[in-house]
């Protein structure tokens, strides 16, 4: 979406680029470093200018720009240097709006990747230039190159880490040539001085390339300038990471590292420094450094643990709460309860006592009204049985009394009675399998011998149940005998379903018939009522057609209830003969001819 209010000098810059070929967009885009110029820095209208170069996608043109051939590009170096520090200014204290995702993921990586790229060009086209004067210029662009990124680092510290893990980067830092290294160890301090934390956070492999390279710059390079920014930017990296220190001071790689430095020549320019270095890593710096060190995780590790503490002190607060309210709850209600019980108590003592004087009042005004009734000589044997009634009352209620304390004495000696029979007849019965058993399983002793009478006994009873139990064994002719049997038998059976069928739907047309009589029976009105035809409509043709009809009824229903291999041998329409006093007893109970049984 592009703004409102755009500056009419970037609108216009905007539509050269568009309408311009691709060989003058360079020299077109170097008109921004004069409106940027003439713009006042940290003003409101600088971030417009830069929010309305973003919009119009000329930021986007630039690293199009910078990412192509330097050769092909009008106006060489000098036009990709100034682009860079174009590109660098505009990225800086730009907000992007909607579009932050894409300038902080894609756009601000690539920017620093171009300008590492650049500065490897830079590097190689400085190392193979043969003039002197070519080279002082080639390393003012690649000065240039590295304030642009240095620039652009501090406005987004994000990409440090990006840059140093960066093979370009190790590229440019492991250079022979004095100036090109004393630069990029210059920016590296730099970078470091802005934020050190991203050190720390590259990988393993990548961090010990940079220590190596500027040990071995330190150690080995004849250049002053060299060793000095190499021994600063070392210092710089120990003071700032004791992770760094003590892998220095205990790692293989770098053994002997402080031997090595106090061997360096004394009174250079750089001995200050140096000297610091060899105190960092002496033995008593880093025997301070490790109790540091370990005060320090002492002190998070206590930390963490108070924490945890505390997290599951308060974590346990609200169970704590909800316990010591509910014994705060349960010890009110055990008192208020025993409150009760004694208040309870208190008014079943009053009600009795109460009930003990009412009945003491009752007593004596009954008293009184008996002496009133009674003859004044019968009054002595009046008292006399009262008193032999009371004294039985509490003979029985002592008795009572005794007979129960005796029986609870008594209880353990019959239960102990109880359990005393419960084992002798569980013993018992146990003794009686054992005896079953042995009996089971005695030894063999052999038969008895046989005598003349009781073989021929046991002859006779093998003969009776020969005779009795006849041979199973059929011949094959008989077994086919009996199976065409079968088979006749079932198509006879298969045979006779059809006319079956039709006698059932001659009962249900019967039964509906019935049925319908039945209620109209219901419906018919009394004898006395009934008038005109109204009782010959329910008299019947004659006794003995009901007879015949209800004999064919049982004949059928019997029929019908027989199992299906009872009515393999009958024929179809065969009839059942039925009991006459069956037959007399339910007709005896069914209404004919408008009559009915007494």
């Amino acid at each position: 979406m592009k703004p409102t209010g755009t500056d009419p000098r970037i609108l216009s810059l905007a539509a050269e680029v568009a309408k311009s070929p691709e060989h003058n967009v360079p020299v077109i885009l170097l008109k921004l470093k004069e409106i940027l110029n003439n713009t006042p820095l940290g003003s409101s209208e600088l971030k417009k200018i830069k929010q309305d170069i973003y919009c119009y996608d000329l930021i986007q043109y630039c690293l199009l720009v910078l990412s192509q051939d330097c050769s092909r590009i009008q106006g060489g170096w000098t036009t990709i240097s100034q682009l860079t520090q174009i590109l660098s200014h505009c990225c800086v204290g730009l907000e992007p709006g909607e579009d932050a995702e894409e300038f902080y993921n894609e756009l601000l990586p690539s920017a620093a990747e171009n300008f590492l790229i650049l500065g490897r060009q830079l590097q190689t086209c400085f190392i193979n230039a043969a003039k002197g004067e070519e080279k002082d210029k080639l390393l003012h662009f690649f000065q240039i190159v590295t304030d642009s990124l240095f620039w652009l680092l501090g406005g987004h510290v994000q990409l440090i880490q990006n840059v140093l893990q960066s093979d370009h980067f190790l590229l440019l830092l492991q250079t022979d040539n004095v100036q090109i290294g004393s630069t990029v160890m210059t920016m590296v301090q730099n970078i470091l001085q802005i934020n050190s934390g991203d050190l720390l956070r590259i990988e393993g492999k990548t961090l010990h390339s940079i220590l190596d390279e500027v040990v071995f710059k330190l150690l080995s390079t004849p250049s002053p300038v060299l060793r000095s920014t190499a021994t600063k930017l070392l210092l710089l990296m120990a003071e700032s990471h004791q992770e760094i220190l003590i892998l220095l001071r205990l790692s293989a790689c770098y053994k002997g590292l402080r031997n090595l430095l106090n061997k360096q020549e004394p009174g250079t320019e750089f001995s200050q420094e140096l000297r610091q270095l060899i105190g960092l890593l002496s033995p008593k710096v880093y025997q301070g450094v490790e109790e540091q060190k370990l005060h320090q995780a002492a002190c998070l590790i206590q930390a963490y643990w108070k924490g945890f503490q505390t997290r599951k002190r308060l974590k346990k607060l609200p169970s704590a709460v909800i316990t010591l309210q509910r014994s705060f709850r349960a010890k009110r209600t055990k008192l208020l309860l025993k409150l009760n019980r004694q208040k309870e108590e208190e008014d079943r003592r009053l009600q009795l006592q109460l009930q003990r004087q009412r009945a003491m009042r009752l007593y004596r005004e009954l008293r009184l009204s008996m002496l009133e009734i009674v003859h004044p000589g019968q009054v002595e044997k009046h008292n006399r049985e009262i008193e032999e009634k009371s004294a039985l009352i509490i003979q029985k209620h002592w008795r009572g009394y005794r007979e129960r304390k005796n029986f609870r004495q008594q209880r353990p000696s019959l239960t102990e009675y109880k359990a005393a029979v419960t084992l002798q007849r569980a013993t018992l019965k146990f003794l009686a399998k054992c005896r079953k058993k042995k009996k089971l399983f005695a030894p063999w002793q052999g038969l008895r011998e046989l005598t003349d009478a009781r073989r021929v006994e046991l002859k006779q009873q093998v003969d009776d149940y020969v005779r009795r139990h006849p041979s199973s064994q059929m011949s094959d002719v008989t077994s086919k005998e009996l199976h065409s049997q079968a088979q006749q038998q079932l198509q006879h059976y298969f045979m006779g379903r059809a006319l079956e069928e039709r006698t059932q739907q001659h009962r249900e047309a019967l039964m509906a018939q019935i049925s319908t009589n039945i209620e109209q029976l219901m419906k018919a009105p009394s004898l006395k009522e009934a008038e005109g035809k109204e009782p010959e409509l329910f008299l019947s043709r004659s006794r003995p057609v009901a007879a015949k009809a209800k004999q064919a009824h049982l004949t059928t229903l019997k029929h019908m209830q027989a199992p299906w291999w009872q009515k393999l041998g009958e024929e179809a329409g065969e009839e059942v003969d039925v009991p006459k006093d069956e037959l007399s007893v339910e007709l005896g109970t069914l209404f004919i001819g408008g009559t009915k049984p007494p």
